[in-house]
């Protein structure tokens, strides 16, 4: 699997968030209450998540988007952890007043989890710099879908210059959004990608948001594995790979940002969709969120196993 000498430098743009995770052996009913087996303190948020993962898989990743006011405790929790995993946080933007988002993650037994979180408002008033001094010695862009209204214009800018613009998609998105045409690929998963077309069928509802822009579009569906239109509209599917799974939080932003890495190093999509199936396969059998996910050698590894 080649890489070239200088590794891609891939623009990161969402909202960091810092979790608390609980393991549990079932999630309590409504009203009840029930004992953590394991208690612990990471970064996440999908696009930091994705970082991470780009990180650890040979890229260089650098962060833009905004966190709370710089006397809170969470945002200087989160840029430790990135300065640890090497991402570049020159263009973080402190909001003075508001609060670094914070989420409880519960992960019951068979690695499934359960959220709730906390994003300040304020958050998204955030004012980027611009895109001359953002996009420089980048060779693509990765977004969160929820951070369009702070980022499209810079999407398009960077489509403008040739670059791959990836939204990782984590909620419906409305037919409007301007990220729908200012993406160069859009990574639903199942129940988005339905919401969002308002179809029940992951190839129908890719089919339906195929007229709405020219986007690369595709569907990951956990072990079901990944649904894509191919350039001739043409759908088709990569596997995933079966694993045994102990915590599948990050998995989607692990398989979004190990899919944006192998684009920017030159790969086809076949090969790019591969690629994440199996860094989100290996991430799903660790527990630790995005902060597990694996390094370069060990994907490898595991692809060549199942050549």
């Amino acid at each position: 699997m080649a890489q070239s000498l200088i590794a891609p430098r891939i623009l990161c743009i969402g909202i960091p968030v810092r979790d608390l995770t609980f393991r549990v052996e079932a999630v309590p009913e409504r009203g009840s209450k029930a004992n953590a087996t394991h208690l612990a303190e990471i970064c996440g948020g999908n696009a930091l998540n994705a970082a991470i993962a780009m990180a650890r898989l040979g890229g260089r990743a650098a962060f833009a988007g905004p966190m709370g006011d710089a006397k809170e405790t969470s945002s200087a929790f989160i840029l430790e952890r990135m300065a640890a995993e090497g991402i570049e946080a020159t263009h973080i933007a402190r909001i003075p007043g508001a609060a670094t988002p914070v989420s409880a993650i519960i992960i019951d037994a068979s690695g499934e989890r359960t959220l709730t979180i906390y994003r300040d408002p304020a958050l998204w008033t955030v004012k980027l710099p611009t895109a001359d001094e953002l996009l420089a010695d980048c060779q693509a862009i990765l977004v969160e879908s929820r951070c369009g209204a702070f980022c499209s214009d810079l999407c398009t800018e960077a489509r403008r210059r040739g670059m791959p613009v990836i939204v990782g998609v984590d909620r419906a998105m409305a037919l409007t959004d301007g990220l729908l045409m200012a993406a160069s690929h859009l990574l639903f998963s199942s129940e988005q990608v339905q919401e969002t077309a308002g179809i029940a069928d992951d190839g129908e509802a890719l089919k339906r948001l195929a007229k709405l822009t020219p986007a690369f579009l595709a569907a990951t569906r956990g072990p079901r594995g990944t649904i894509w239109l191919n350039e001739a509209g043409t759908l088709e599917q990569t596997p995933a790979f079966p694993v045994e799974p102990v915590d599948t939080l990050g998995a989607g932003d692990v398989f979004h940002g190990a899919f944006a890495l192998r684009l920017a190093e030159g790969a086809g999509v076949p090969d790019a969709l591969r690629f994440a199936a199996a860094a989100a396969a290996l991430k799903c059998t660790r527990h630790g969120g995005g902060t597990a996910a694996p390094q370069r050698i060990e994907v490898e590894e595991f692809l060549c196993d199942r050549r």
